[in-house]
């Protein structure tokens, strides 16, 4: 019966802070009471005493944190009684609930509705409306377990899809799945009810354990909600759980699109983009802004865009509007466009696409041919040898006692043609021919017919050996054949392996370039900024020095006295503010002027 339940109230960042503050208090060897604990947090994460009194009280009805009365035994407070907290431990009974605390939507606690059939828990505001109950009266499923029901596609190729999904995957969530195991954080099951990582969905698409693609993007959501639940929704961890999610579903959302495109473009045999697809995709020339008609393939349509992927080297995709799409039946000379060497690769990439879609070879049929071609000549040359070895002693034994009835009963011939292959050509024999290859040799060598062949031993022995050099030569060429196509398949595994190493191999030099060059980077900033600083300093004391001398040479000015006609030091006082250098300076301003303003007394 659905029904809202109130499954915890505390919030998740929260009550691992007021974990983080009980602990440190309990390493000083403190008791952690109230009071201690509204200190931590305010001093920490700027939580007001009233917050925090709220969560802890939340924290505690959730058991989430254990109060007990702790009587002190030092300080002021000694053989006094206090309310203390600690942390849950092993030692408390902690149930297996059914279903998560927090929405798998915003990750929040709070009244939640609960799922009949899976552990996962929503606020009724953070559902569609379609998905809302409408009677509280009746069972509810959640959207994730309504879409698990429908199959996708069989378990190998569906473990072949999700298994690129996945390692791309375990490439960009190196950083997650450090802090979320039970052994080293005993307090992450107290938050998280279902754990989820990568190696653990890497492991299920391995064994197969996926039934639909829904189930594997509820997975990645999972991975989400319990990184969000332990780390924060600000932190790193999130950021990077959150680029995963939205990853997963595009790729998701490609996979469905066009199964035969997603395996084509991971596996990347030769001309793999050449293979046509069931249905086929429309062949169009479109056209960029800034570039010109290129041939293409339509993805999807959505309104006035259409998604296309180029013919060509890189196989780019992108949104053209629908007024640059023409058909590809279009003549290339109304389209004016500009032939150059990668255009032109282009258009022998879309001709021999063309002709596969004429021929009819499609990518999945020729394996499944091949497949089956290699079970059949297995069986067949099983069977082969397995009656050669049975035989062959006898007829050596046969063959010392009586050479004629030897020659007679050799049966090697017609068995072999029994049991060839549909690829060898059958010679049509006479009907008692074809009762007695059918029948063991223990019965044939007892059976009347067998004997009434060997009064015609003179006619089939030319008839016998032509045969077996015959279906020996078919032999040899299917086997050579066989050689020749394991060889080629060989190579293609070869070269695709040497391939990726190759680009691993570039993609670790260039990240090893790129750690190297911000290392580089870091270390000319940091050099940078000790020269700075030191030239800095350097150039404040030559200010500071230069100051000082500037300060002493104009006191040094001041104190001396200087020649009123040339302004050069003086020797000769004259009056109260006129001085000479000179006895010709003292007559040239005297006559001058100096004579009527003199002040000297005389």
């Amino acid at each position: 019966m659905t029904r809202l339940t109130k499954r915890r109230q505390s919030d998740s960042q929260v009550v691992q802070r007021l974990w983080n503050a009980i602990e440190v208090i309990r390493n000083q060897k403190q008791i952690a009471n109230f009071d201690r604990i509204t200190k931590f947090m305010s001093r920490l994460h700027s939580m007001h005493p009233k917050d925090a009194n709220r969560q802890l009280s939340l924290a505690v009805k959730d058991g989430l944190i254990v109060e007990t009365l702790t009587v002190g035994c030092k300080g002021s407070k000694a053989g006094i009684e206090q309310e203390g907290y600690w942390l849950p431990g092993d030692e408390i009974d902690w149930e297996v609930e059914n279903h998560d605390w927090y929405c798998m939507e915003c990750h929040m606690a709070g009244e939640v509705l609960t799922c009949d059939s899976c552990f996962r828990v929503y606020h009724p505001k953070c559902l569609p409306d379609e998905v809302r109950p409408q009677d509280s009266s009746s069972h509810w499923q959640c959207q994730i377990c309504k879409s698990m029901k429908k199959k996708n596609t069989g378990k190998q190729a569906m473990r072949s899809y999700l298994g690129y999904i996945v390692s791309r995957m375990k490439e960009r969530a190196t950083e997650l799945g450090k802090k979320g195991k039970e052994s080293k954080h005993p307090m992450y099951r107290r938050l998280v009810h279902t754990p989820m990582d990568v190696t653990t969905i890497q492991e299920k698409v391995s064994e197969n354990k996926y039934k639909s693609f829904e189930e594997f993007k509820a997975d990645a959501q999972l991975l989400l909600h319990n990184t969000i639940l332990f780390y924060g929704a600000e932190s790193d961890q999130a950021e990077v759980a959150r680029a995963l999610f939205k990853d997963t579903c595009h790729e998701l959302a490609e996979l469905q699109l066009c199964k035969n495109c997603f395996y084509l473009s991971n596996a990347r045999p030769e001309n793999w983009f050449c293979y046509p697809c069931v249905p086929n995709h429309e062949l169009v020339w479109a056209r960029m802004k800034g570039f010109g008609f290129w041939p293409a393939k339509v993805m999807q349509r959505s309104g006035n865009q259409v998604d296309v992927r180029f013919f060509g080297h890189h196989h780019q995709r992108a949104w053209i509007p629908s007024e640059n799409i023409q058909d590809i039946n279009v003549n290339v000379h109304q389209l004016a466009v500009k032939r150059s060497l990668g255009w032109k690769k282009a258009c022998d990439e879309l001709q021999l696409h063309q002709r596969f879609v004429h021929e009819g070879r499609f990518w999945k049929s020729r394996a499944e041919d091949r497949i089956e071609e290699e079970a059949e000549s297995s069986i067949s040359s099983t069977s082969n040898e397995q009656q050669k070895s049975t035989q062959e002693p006898k007829n050596k034994k046969s063959r010392r006692s009586q050479h004629s009835e030897a020659k007679d009963e050799e049966p090697e011939p017609e068995i072999e043609a029994v049991s060839s292959s549909q690829e060898i050509p059958t010679v049509p024999p006479q009907p008692e021919k074809l009762s007695v290859a059918t029948q063991t040799k223990k019965s044939s060598a007892s059976s009347p017919r067998m004997l009434h062949r060997g009064t015609q031993t003179n006619n089939d022995i030319p008839c016998q050996n032509m045969c077996h050099e015959k279906y020996t030569k078919i032999f040899n060429d299917f086997k050579e054949r066989m050689k020749a196509e394991h060889k080629r398949e060989t190579e293609r595994v070869v070269r695709e392996a040497l391939e990726k190493l190759r680009s691993e191999m570039e993609e670790e030099k260039r990240q090893a370039v790129s750690k190297t060059v911000v290392n580089m980077q870091a270390e000319m900033d940091r050099k940078y900024k000790q020269v700075k600083e030191k030239c800095k300093e350097e150039f404040m004391e030559e200010i500071k020095k230069l100051a000082s001398q500037h300060k002493q040479f104009i006191s040094q000015t001041k104190k001396k006295q200087w020649c009123y006609n040339c302004e050069e030091e003086a020797m000769y006082h004259c009056c109260w503010n006129t001085s000479y250098c000179s006895i010709k300076c003292q007559q040239e301003h005297w006559h001058a002027e100096h004579k009527r303003t003199c002040r000297r007394k005389r």
